[in-house]
């Protein structure tokens, strides 16, 4: 056992990897694979509770930590710990993985072996990704998760699926060369690759904000943040239905998490410079999802609009550079991943049936199919963030945290603005609703269509159970995340500190004159 819970983090990173190994060159026959896949996502998945429940959440600081010299004596470390942030996306990764190539079991039927392999790949490289603290580590990581959603897009999708798998991979890989070298400029400047070491680093205002640009731009087309949402769409549409569920369950929060745990500690001037800007583009990206969401003829599209306006709630969330605000967006993206997860499974399930996406094709499905019905309609207010579900903890938090932040310009205003995409989600999400499930059932196709299966309740019911779970007791992750908000938030506090007592300096200055006292000055900043 001690070799197992001292290394957990190599244990619940590398499970995943081996899984896929052995799906590629030995479990080849298609029953098989899908068994063993299953199985490998549930021994991982096991593994990561031995964090949820040995995590001490007032810690703040990374535990279970590992750290081994790689490269060039030591100067690139293998370096793995798990902080509150961490934990939270860990589990979520692992929880949705099972049900993922549950999903799949019917709807891959070419390559099947291939296909589990690609998605337990990507597992690996999403779980490494949140445990790294060595850049370069955190860089592989990064970029090996292109590969697997490549070929998942690219292989297994739609009809245009090479465009969208292109789209996706330039998009991406074009933001990680700004992230890139900002990284080997920071190793020069810090003579090591540690997270650690680069936070040590004194970098004047316009280097930091150089920087948080160059790292910002990479993690900003991964949310994706408006503008640069333009791949999300074709994406999801083109992608199959596990590719869908990972893309939107995890693999988008990448870039927020990015943001948490490198932009914004390591740059506190390029933060307090570009914030304003940053959450102006939030407000901008959830009032444009949300219209654009509502015009989609396509459900898949809809729900894939829906995740560039909720998205911009966790971005908006981050930079009211509050306690709340900050908790609200890890939350969202929580709350996020299962509710459209849920969503674009249920979209699976009918587009399997029917071979259609389109709204105008369906109407009174809740007649034919009510388990259906029933399943959707849950993920559908978990979307709009119903009270007593787990999406109205999050948006309430993060709007509360905006509208009281004292740092951002016009934050009322902008919580107000925001506040709006959430009556528009009800609208885009109620009607279609309306359109798919209600009135009559008039299209004989639909007339013939099977409620869900036995397999496919079984993928649901976790996901629905933790929806309401969070939502009436948000503390089981709210707790747990708390003292590593107070770490990120540190570097910005103390740069607001100095920026006062610069201030004050500056007023005694012009008091007493050039020939003010220092030491005098510093005393009655004190006494004040």
């Amino acid at each position: 056992m001690s070799l197992i819970t001292d290394h957990i983090l190599s244990w619940v990173t590398f499970v995943p990897l081996l899984g896929a190994l052995a799906l590629w060159t030995v479990v080849r026959k298609d029953s098989y694979a899908r068994v063993f896949a299953l199985v490998v996502a549930l021994v991982d998945f096991v593994l990561s509770l031995h964090l949820w429940f040995n995590y001490d959440a007032s810690a703040g600081s990374d535990m279970f930590v590992e750290k081994v010299a790689w490269l060039w004596n030591g100067q690139v470390n293998y370096h793995l710990g798990m902080d509150g942030i961490s934990l939270v996306l860990v589990m979520l990764t692992t929880f949705l993985g099972p049900l993922v190539v549950l999903s799949s079991w019917k709807a891959i039927t070419d390559r099947v072996s291939m296909f589990m392999g690609m998605i337990l790949f990507l597992q690996a490289a999403m779980l490494g990704t949140f445990f790294a603290r060595d850049m370069l580590l955190f860089y592989v990581f990064w970029e090996a998760m292109l590969i697997p959603m490549y070929f998942i897009i690219g292989i297994w999708g739609g009809q245009r699926r090479i465009y969208a798998a292109l789209k996706f991979f330039i998009f991406t890989m074009v933001g990680s060369v700004f992230m890139l070298v900002g990284i080997m400029f920071l190793f020069f400047k810090a003579g090591s690759m540690g997270l650690t070491e680069f936070m040590n680093l004194n970098l004047d205002a316009g280097t930091q904000r150089w920087l948080f640009a160059a790292f910002f731009t990479a993690f900003a087309i991964k949310v994706p943040l408006f503008p640069l949402h333009t791949w999300l769409p074709d994406a999801h549409v083109e992608a199959p239905t596990a590719g869908s569920v990972v893309l939107a369950g995890v693999l988008l929060k990448m870039g927020i998490y990015g943001m948490l745990r490198f932009a914004m500690p390591l740059f506190p001037e390029g933060v307090s410079f570009f914030a304003p800007a940053i959450s102006i583009l939030a407000v901008i990206g959830i009032i444009y999802g949300a219209l654009v969401a509502m015009v989609q003829p396509d459900v898949k599209k809809l729900v894939a609009y829906s995740s560039v306006s909720h998205l911009g709630f966790v971005v908006l969330g981050l930079f009211s550079l509050t306690p709340l605000g900050i908790a609200g967006g890890i939350f969202q993206m929580l709350a996020h991943g299962l509710s459209t997860g849920a969503l674009f499974l249920l979209v699976g399930i009918i587009y399997e049936r029917r071979h259609t996406r389109e709204i105008a094709d369906f109407g009174g499905l809740a007649h034919q199919m009510p388990v259906f019905a029933t399943f959707f309609m849950i993920a559908t207010l978990a979307s709009i963030g119903l009270p007593g579900m787990a999406g109205f903890i999050g948006e309430f938090l993060i709007l509360f945290g905006t509208f009281s932040s004292s740092t951002l310009a016009h934050a009322q205003l902008m919580a107000i603005l925001a506040a709006s995409g959430v009556v528009l989600g009800a609208i885009y999400m109620l009607w279609m609703y309306q359109r798919v499930f209600l009135g009559k059932l008039s299209n004989e196709k639909n007339q013939i269509l099977p409620d869900m299966s036995l397999r496919e309740i079984m993928v649901m019911v976790p996901i629905v159970v933790f929806i309401f779970w969070l939502g009436v007791q948000p503390g089981l992750i709210l707790d747990r995340i708390e003292a590593s908000i107070d770490k990120v938030l540190a570097p910005l506090v103390q740069l607001d500190t100095n920026d006062q007592f610069h201030k004050a300096n500056n007023h005694h200055a012009r008091l007493e004159g050039d020939a003010a006292s220092p030491v005098l000055v510093i005393r009655d900043t004190e006494n004040q």
